[in-house]
């Protein structure tokens, strides 16, 4: 491995792989050959590679087009806005839905968190609520902004690292897929209007009749 990276790391590499497993590599192996080489490779082939947690389900998710030159230590991917974490790899192809994948992440911190610290114990409900709502398509611009705002409002605001672990998954997604959270959710009637300011839940009739 590298310098401050040196020695050997057990991965744990799972999720849309032919061979899940568990494997004792050196620090700062290839992601891509970490993937093929211990786990037969991304299922549909690694052109069908949409994004990896490279750390646990803790850590910010990485789109492909990092994951093509990606090495596996602390120090890479700190640079890349993530973390090696766990070393435990969730691989995640084209066939999935990358917002349903996160809302379900953040589904887990909601039901685990101890309730003790107020952001977390509301954050990580609103967290997974707008998700499951952005995933479907039911939300709003509005919407998108305010999840972020969220994340941010959790993040150093609680008493142990927990906290941070909810707001890192979301954070990831936004950070990568923002365009598609957008895209699946632009049948909003606010789109281009961020000055208008109503209710969360608005008078459909009412809103018509002001762009009468």
């Amino acid at each position: 491995g590298r310098s401050k990276n040196t020695g050997t790391k057990i991965f744990c590499i799972t999720g849309n792989v032919n061979n899940p497993c568990n494997v004792e590599e050196e620090m700062g192996v290839p992601l891509k050959e970490l993937i093929e080489k211990h786990a037969g490779g991304v299922i549909g082939g690694w052109d069908n590679l949409l994004a990896v947690i490279p750390g646990g389900s803790s850590m910010p998710l990485l789109p492909k087009s990092v994951c093509d030159s990606l090495r596996m230590d602390f120090d890479y991917l700190v640079n890349q806005k993530s973390g090696l974490g766990t070393a435990a790899i969730v691989v995640i192809n084209k066939d999935q839905d990358i917002i349903k994948c996160i809302a379900r992440i953040a589904k887990f911190y909601k039901h685990e968190s101890c309730g003790q610290c107020t952001p977390c114990r509301e954050g990580t409900g609103w967290l997974w609520r707008m998700l499951e709502r952005l995933a479907k398509g039911e939300g709003t611009l509005k919407e998108v902004d305010l999840l972020f705002d969220v994340t941010k409002q959790i993040e150093g605001h609680t008493i142990c690292a927990f906290g941070e672990a909810s707001a890192w998954p979301v954070q990831g997604l936004f950070r990568h897929f923002r365009k598609e959270i957008e895209r699946r959710n632009n049948s909003d009637p606010l789109v281009g209007r961020r000055d208008v300011k109503i209710p969360y839940l608005i008078d459909q009739h009412l809103l018509e009749k002001e762009n009468a």
